[in-house]
């Protein structure tokens, strides 16, 4: 009897996410299972009404050749995505469906509920026998929640960020930082023309991977990382220093949207999202006004924000998608289940899904950044894993 393989993406979307479920497909599809694509990742689950037909064809469809044929010709996910929570559900969050629900578990008492056994329903009305969801560590926690749960799970990991803990690499990242470079480079055209000093903000809340790497590969004069709080005044310093030292009399820098200025806290709006997250951003724009204040020098602050992750994937993100999702299927046909695919040393691999709740992936300082001068710096090459992480 073939089995039926669920698939969904969550969080933040990314380049290779599509070439990802296509891999997943194909190869699912070639050893005869089914697949049925999940909608707006583990909302899709939590707003199937298993009495309202009409949410049974929103939230899910099956998955043949023709569906995914051209779907990794382009970014982002053609499943969409969401940040949803099933254990951790806002009372204004809750389906209408579901508010009298038994199916639901009291978290607190503002009324946020956990849904865990109406999602454990919904799977089960799909005949879903294992479940390939792609995303963070965020969207993943959900998935060791499930597994926990004793139902079969094989995640993929994927953030521009690439901060999963368990993994050297995540899908989306490379992209990333290529967008990165190709827009430091060209902003330095204006920066130049004005003589002025550039600042340049990217996503990353806990890792200042995105920040050093774009740093290093672009050459810019400073990066500003989430590990390391930076000092305004010697930030400044060195900023003129640098602008002074270059013939075209401008300086440019990168920051991290997780940085923290010494004495101060991470730049956050808004109300906690599902997995407790505010949205963060600003930090560069913070510090850019205080170095046109220290320096009197004219700023030009300029956040990527969404540019880095929109758009088709670069060769890399593509070769490590397919591989991913050929990977997980592999996995699948052969039982082993509970288990995220990663890279260890350029080489593919796995470990257990728990693995993702056991730590926090964070730039290894003493080995790639000069904490005293704000700038990466490669201690050593020998040994080093191809994605300096």
């Amino acid at each position: 009897m073939s089995k039926t393989l669920g698939i969904l993406t969550g969080g933040g979307d990314v380049p290779g996410l599509n070439p990802c479920m296509k891999a997943v497909v194909m190869n699912a599809l070639e050893a005869g299972y089914r697949v049925i694509g999940i909608r707006k990742g583990w909302g899709g689950l939590l707003n199937y009404n298993l009495d309202e037909p009409s949410t049974h064809s929103y939230y899910t469809r099956s998955l043949d050749r023709d569906d995914v044929r051209t779907i990794d010709r382009t970014g982002g996910t053609f499943l969409h995505t969401s940040r949803t929570n099933p254990q951790n559900v806002k009372p204004k969050a809750v389906p209408d469906f579901l508010k009298a629900s038994s199916l639901g578990r009291k978290v607190d008492d503002s009324g946020t509920m956990d849904y865990t056994d109406h999602v454990l329903k919904v799977i089960e009305h799909l005949g879903i026998d294992v479940l390939v969801p792609i995303g963070g560590d965020d969207t993943l926690s959900y998935g060791v929640r499930l597994h926990k749960e004793g139902f079969p799970v094989v995640a993929i990991p994927k953030t521009m960020d690439n901060d999963v803990f368990g993994t050297d690499y995540c899908i989306g990242f490379s992209t990333a930082i290529s967008r990165s470079i190709e827009f430091i480079t060209n902003m330095r055209t204006s920066v130049g023309s004005h003589e002025r000093i550039g600042i340049v903000e990217l996503f990353g809340r806990n890792s200042g991977e995105t920040s050093l790497f774009s740093a290093y590969l672009a050459y810019v004069d400073r990066a500003i990382i989430p590990e390391v709080p930076f000092n305004i005044n010697k930030l400044a310093e060195f900023l003129m220093e640098d602008k002074r030292n270059n013939p075209s009399n401008y300086a440019i820098m990168t920051i991290s949207e997780g940085s923290i200025m010494e004495g101060g806290a991470e730049v956050e709006t808004g109300e906690a999202d599902a997995y407790g997250h505010r949205k963060l951003g600003g930090v560069g724009e913070m510090a850019a006004a205080e170095i046109k204040r220290i320096t009197g020098q004219d700023i030009m602050y300029q956040p990527v924000a969404y540019l880095m992750r929109s758009g088709a994937p670069d060769s890399l993100d593509r070769m490590v998608a397919v591989s991913y999702g050929t990977l997980a299927m592999q996995l699948i046909r052969r039982n082993e289940t509970g288990k995220m695919v990663a890279l260890h040393g350029g080489k593919y691999t796995t470990v257990p899904l728990e693995m993702i709740m056991t730590g926090k992936k964070r730039v290894d300082v003493p080995s790639f950044y000069d904490v005293a001068s704000y700038r990466p710096k490669i201690r050593d090459f020998m040994g080093v894993p191809m994605f300096l992480s």
